[in-house]
């Protein structure tokens, strides 16, 4: 019997679409990405720490597939705009911690996004620091559920009013609008996470869970009191390195006291959150990272390594990369092939079935058939991390590059906004010399000379992303998606040049979405005597006294027209001039 050939058609278009049906139908893991502010390679017992306690962490440890040489960027900003996009922060205009340069530029494409756009519940739950307001938020960004902080950390110029410091029952911004908490915060972001991933596996969608904390990150004065009262305790002497390598000062041991009270904290929440999956039932098609941002902010244990926070030694860009996904990862297994920040996009793309972003050059790559322990081909690469202080990066000027044998470094210091060389260079063998004490750079010039092209190569290439590479992106006023902005110290620009701080005047870059009259109200720190306030913005300049003690001036009417502007405010007591704490601008 002769088949109709429509039939053969339907039948071989269904046999073709098999796959695509298959792949659909697959149960996609859900993701719980955790991220610790400052906490430091050592500062585990797994990694050899002979006296903080992290059970729950070491057990995960355990549990988890692991890549060994994993790299982190120097400090804050430029660690999340990689692991955000899988691309150098150099491409994305937050490549710093404040003053405007931890801005990341909104055309970029977040794994948010990505796994948004592939039916993922996406939610963040801690510290963003790649912008506070419209179009640079976590929410603008993909996240559908943020409860976050401001700026860099609490305890800094973008604090809420009435939250200045707090830790303990701190105000976090919950999808764009500030809400008093209950707790300690790095309870409040793991518990809002699992909440959120009980009602995401209620919907039956897979979920993206970001954790960053922003413990143990300074300051130390709100912390955990009973660990606290444990750790000062205990002899932490042999933790704590000092510069002349004698015995540590009191203060120095009751810093690290503070931190592990802190370390032990989010400890204590990751083996919750560990023990949640599994009474969700979820543990085994979940994938749980676990990673820090940078090397530790004080003088401290990290383990074979030299270095801390800001550093380009491995002391300051090492961290652990913990994998635990038991569905498809062997416990325990471990790949020594160097992997960066850059890779956990292209690699959670993969693992969930995602596509990459169309237009999306990443730099990262996939390195889940190494998690697996499959064997692939896997070229040599190599790897660079650099970042310093200042509005333009600088040739040379504090990187390094890493390919799977040499490591180059040019140390030349992140504080320093301006450096020339001739560059200091350093050569090592990472795998035989951890901690970078033998300086290969003489015996091996051809080495050095050719991961230095390679480097330059690099330089100009992530340098030329986009026109104006590395102007900051604008704030956006006057549209229905944030009304008020609060404008703070954190994103201005310095009007003045001096030693690198938030600095005491500055401006804010603006794009105004629409032209209209504008409400600002200034919010000025504490001052007894009287004075006055200047505003400049888009050819409005208007002057109103200040009485002895205000805490607020409020410009009323401030007509401002459609497009780029710069807004600057003055504010003169006692002979000096200085700029407001923060503004509310307001439509």
């Amino acid at each position: 019997m002769r088949v109709p050939s429509v039939f053969v058609a339907i039948v071989v278009l269904a046999v073709a679409a098999l796959p695509i049906v298959l792949k659909a139908a697959e149960k996609r893991p859900n993701v719980v990405l955790i991220m610790t502010d400052d906490q430091g390679y050592g500062d585990f017992g797994c990694t050899g720490n002979p006296v903080i306690r992290t059970p729950h962490i070491d057990s995960l440890y355990a549990d988890s597939a692991r890549m060994t040489d994993f790299y982190v960027s120097p400090v804050c900003t430029p660690t999340r705009a990689c692991l955000m996009t899988g691309r150098y922060s150099y491409r994305t205009r937050a490549f710093d911690t404040y003053i405007g340069r931890a801005m990341m530029e909104p055309q970029e494409v977040t794994i948010a996004e990505a796994l948004r756009d592939a039916g993922y519940a996406t939610g963040i739950f801690g510290k963003w620091h790649l912008g506070d307001c419209y179009p640079m938020r976590a929410m603008d960004q993909g996240f559908e559920e943020a409860l976050v902080i401001r700026g860099g950390g609490i305890s800094q110029p973008s604090d809420p009013p009435g939250g200045e410091g707090k830790y303990t029952d701190p105000i976090l911004f919950h999808n764009g609008h500030p809400e008093p908490q209950k707790g300690y915060c790095t309870d409040v972001y793991f518990d809002a996470a699992m909440n959120w991933m009980g009602k995401c596996i209620e919907q039956k969608r897979p979920f993206f869970a970001y954790i960053p904390t922003n413990a143990p990150h300074d300051p130390l004065n709100d912390i955990p009191q009973k660990l606290y009262q444990q750790y000062k305790t205990m002899d932490l002497s042999p933790v704590v390195l000092t510069k002349s390598g004698g015995k540590p000062e009191e203060k120095e041991l009751d810093r690290v006291a503070r931190i592990f009270a802190m370390i032990t904290n989010i400890d204590e929440n990751v083996g919750k959150l560990v023990a949640g999956l599994d009474r969700l039932g979820v543990a085994n098609d979940t994938i749980v990272i676990f990673l820090t941002d940078n090397g530790p902010a004080s003088r401290r244990y990290v383990g074979p390594f030299r270095g801390t926070k800001a550093d380009v030694h491995d002391g300051g860009v090492r961290t652990l990369l913990l994998v635990r996904w038991p569905a498809r990862l062997k416990a325990g297994h471990t790949s020594d092939r160097i992997a960066a920040h850059i890779d956990i996009m292209p690699t959670l793309l993969e693992a969930c079935g995602a596509p990459v972003p169309q237009g999306v050059k990443l730099d990262g790559r996939n390195i889940l058939p190494l998690l697996e322990g499959r064997q692939v081909d896997w070229p040599d690469r190599t790897l660079f991390i650099q970042t310093h202080r200042g509005d333009v990066p600088i040739l040379y000027h504090h990187f390094m590059a890493r390919n799977q044998e040499w490591k180059l470094v040019n140390a030349s210091g992140f504080g320093r906004e301006q450096w020339s060389g001739p560059p200091q260079f350093e050569l090592y063998r990472p795998m035989q010399d951890p901690r970078e004490e033998n300086n290969l750079a003489d015996k091996h010039p051809e080495v050095v000379e050719k991961l230095k092209k390679e480097y330059e190569a690099w330089f100009k290439d992530v340098s030329s992303t986009r026109p104006d590479n590395y102007a900051p992106p604008r704030i956006q006023i006057g549209t229905p998606l944030q009304n008020p902005v609060t404008l703070t110290r954190q994103d201005w620009r310095r009007v003045a040049a001096g030693k690198e701080t938030y600095g005491v005047r500055g401006k804010w870059l603006l794009h105004v979405a629409k032209k209209d009259s504008y409400r600002m109200l200034m919010r000025l720190q504490p001052n007894s005597a009287a004075g006055q306030v200047k505003l400049m913005a888009g050819g409005y300049e208007k002057t109103l006294p200040v009485p002895a003690d205000a805490k607020d001036i409020l410009f009323e009417s401030v007509s401002l027209p459609e497009g780029d502007t710069e807004l600057r405010i003055d504010v003169t007591r006692d002979n000096q001039t200085t700029g407001p704490w923060q503004v509310d601008v307001s439509w």
